[in-house]
């Protein structure tokens, strides 16, 4: 088994035990703080930062003007570079809050469904579309300004509770290099996740996955894609590519020896599909994990 070639920043915050959450509202003129995890929630906003690299887990895409992340996942690394930004004038604000803040039965009651569902999502890094910003943006604008206490956390609680009534968000790291399950109220997509995890480096077919679930190929093609939003073939193809960009980022070994102990046959292949699902070669991606990390 090959060594790990770094690791990454266990980031303490501020945040103590007695804080509902902790907030900071800077003007920058660049990133610089390398890539991280951390056991607090994260809500992240930024302005005017257009060409900044974010990467989170295994996604990386560069943003635009506008940029509102969430991230849930404890041991989700993530971190944003300056890249092409040519901006001397950001603004960041980031809000880190303790999951207990929400601990015992609060998070169940009918009133935080949607939050929690939020959060849900949030364990593999979301990314919010303009209009959502827009509706929560007066409330972030004067969040780290508000003097009393109470009132902030109440309209903390605002922020998240309309940001969790959109749906459009977009998922940021495959749920195979976040470690976690794909959710579905689908008892037979569920199977077929369950099956395609535990399969990823075999040859997997059509046939073998519709036997699984008592349907017939062409049912399974239709169904599948209908309640996943994917084919079956995609959905297998991001499997091995979470787990791919796992062992580049946490192992030394060869990208060839990756690309076939994650269930490809072909090289060329393997390098074509990850660039163009994840926006760079497996070599770039494996670079981008290396220059950030460092050893503490």
């Amino acid at each position: 088994m090959a060594n790990n070639i770094g690791y990454i920043i266990s980031e303490i915050t501020p945040l103590s035990d007695k804080d509902c959450f902790y907030i900071a509202d800077r003007r920058k003129t660049e990133f610089t703080y390398p890539l991280h995890h951390h056991t607090e929630y994260e809500l992240n906003y930024i302005e005017n930062a257009s060409g900044v690299k974010r990467i989170v887990g295994d996604s990386v895409e560069i943003i635009g003007n506008y940029e509102l992340t969430l991230i849930a996942g404890e041991e989700l690394e993530h971190v944003w570079e300056q890249y092409q930004c040519q901006s001397s004038n950001i603004r960041e604000i980031t809000i880190q809050f303790s999951p207990s803040l929400f601990s015992g039965n609060l998070i169940n009651k009918n009133q935080f469904d949607s939050i929690r569902k939020m959060f849900d999502k949030a364990k593999k890094g979301i990314s919010f579309p303009m209009e959502a910003i827009m509706k929560v943006y007066p409330l972030l604008d004067t969040l780290s300004s508000e003097q009393e206490g109470f009132y902030a956390v109440i309209k903390f609680l605002s922020i998240l509770y309309e940001l969790s009534l959109f749906d459009d968000v977009h998922a940021l790291a495959s749920s195979s290099f976040a470690n976690i399950d794909d959710s579905s109220d689908s008892r037979r997509v569920q199977k077929i996740s369950e099956y395609v995890n535990a399969y990823y480096k075999n040859n997997i077919h059509l046939e073998d996955l519709a036997n699984l679930v008592g349907m017939t190929p062409e049912s399974l093609s239709r169904f599948f894609k209908i309640r996943s939003g994917k084919t079956v073939s995609e959905y297998i193809i991001d499997i091995r590519l979470g787990y791919a960009a796992r062992l580049l980022a946490d192992t030394t070994n060869s990208i060839s020896e990756i690309c076939y102990d994650c269930g490809f046959n072909n090289l060329s292949n393997f390098n074509r599909t990850f660039k163009k699902k994840k926006g760079c070669t497996p070599k770039e991606f494996r670079e981008n994990f290396r220059k950030t990390k460092v050893i503490i």
